[in-house]
């Protein structure tokens, strides 16, 4: 007879797994965009951030995260988050 201690519950094993993500994830930046997304609380606009992901420099994309999470009492993320990206590429053509 097997000693139960040894046995995990199916919960503790499947708890571990982010049943969210997309399946079909097979490029860096699709994965940067997933969990870009998740960070800022806006997983209906995915696209938004697989676009920005594959076409945007992923400094720009990174100084605006960094921004969103150096901010107090956000309301949005998402729209600081845009907000910011929109500055740093008005700022960066210049």
């Amino acid at each position: 007879m097997r000693n139960k201690k040894h046995l995990k519950p199916i919960k503790d094993l499947l708890a571990k797994y982010d049943w969210d993500k997309k399946k079909y994830i097979s490029e860096e930046w699709q994965d940067y965009a997933y969990r870009l997304a998740k960070y800022l609380d806006d997983s209906k606009r995915m696209s938004l951030y697989m676009k920005l992901a594959k076409e945007s420099p992923r400094e720009w994309l990174e100084e605006a995260k960094n921004f969103v999470k150096g901010a107090y009492e956000v309301k949005s993320k998402s729209r600081l988050f845009m907000w910011k990206l929109k500055q740093i590429r008005v700022e960066k053509k210049k």
